[in-house]
């Protein structure tokens, strides 16, 4: 493989990584307020979905906002439900999965078949970058990516910080390790769950807006293709740590950079397992099944 055709897959990777981190790192500051969130496959394609109506309409912000805004419902109605009437998180996030995979397979449908596409929908907004263009392999990795994808690094960093930096974080982590030593220092452990339950919606509104105004242009029916999950594999596998588990999501990406790249040599229905077999084997070998200690990245 030539030095061009390795950036190349960089540069994918950075595209197809962009939501797994994303979902990663909001469904991480859940999981340390003692929520797994297993409905981010359905908040993810909520979003796309969103993203893609309001954009149609009203421009491609609005679809990015429109998708963070639904999202945060959803993930009010998951805290309403797991938090308040403590249900089975795992049963109710199969449910809103089922449940946003059947109401976006209708809602598509009524602008074709099972793809909504448009040249009024508006893309998110590209980043080029005068220094890399002159040097074709820098070229090629680092620029035409969408603003969501220089955003996801930063994000990572923030989240990071205020997890382990801030009287926030340090209540937020409490919630779920110790919820009644919380309750009793005057912090409600239940609005820190719920403060954690938007954020992850938050997050994965921000994961399919990208999707669908970012990566491409449309809405697939059932595009988000199990990247919740590999989220959620993410944030077992690197314990809740955001560099960590947004490691773990970059390599899940270049499994799935690589399954492209491979499909002219091998039959495509085996080339496009490749991440998920990844993501598996990565859940078997390197995840304990411990949580994350208290500090660190």
């Amino acid at each position: 493989m030539s030095g061009l055709a390795i950036a190349e897959l960089l540069g994918a990777t950075l595209r197809l990584a962009t939501p797994v981190v994303l979902a990663a790192t909001g469904g991480l500051v859940s999981f340390h307020a003692g929520i797994l969130n297993v409905a981010m496959e359905g908040f993810m394609l909520v979003g796309a979905f969103t993203a893609v109506l309001l954009s149609y309409y009203a421009g491609a912000w609005m679809g990015v906002f429109g998708a963070i805004g639904i999202c945060l419902v959803l993930s009010l109605l998951y805290a309403l439900f797991v938090v308040d009437l403590k249900s089975d998180g795992f049963a109710i996030g199969f449910a809103l999965n089922i449940f946003a995979t059947g109401l976006t397979i209708y809602l598509v449908r009524i602008f074709g078949t099972d793809i909504f596409n448009s040249p009024q929908i508006q893309p998110i907004t590209k980043i080029r970058m005068g220094a890399f263009g002159s040097v074709p392999i820098l070229d090629a990795v680092f620029n035409n990516h969408s603003v969501t994808v220089w955003l996801t690094p930063i994000l990572v960093v923030i989240t990071s910080g205020l997890l382990y930096r801030t009287p926030f974080g340090a209540h937020l982590r409490a919630s779920g390790e110790a919820p009644l030593a919380l309750e009793t220092a005057g912090v409600s452990a239940r609005k820190m769950q719920y403060a954690a339950s938007l954020i992850c919606g938050g997050f994965c509104g921000l994961a399919g807006a990208h999707l669908s105004l970012g990566y491409l242009t449309q809405f697939i029916r059932d595009m988000t293709g199990g990247r919740g999950f590999m989220a959620l594999a993410a944030i077992l596998v690197g314990k809740g740590k955001p560099v960590r588990t947004a490691l773990i999501s970059l390599l899940f990406a270049v499994a799935e950079a690589a399954s492209m790249r491979i499909q002219e040599y091998i039959p495509p229905q085996f080339a496009l397992m490749l991440p998920y077999i990844v993501t598996v084997l990565t859940v078997a070998f390197m995840s304990d099944g411990k949580k994350t200690d208290s500090v660190g990245m």
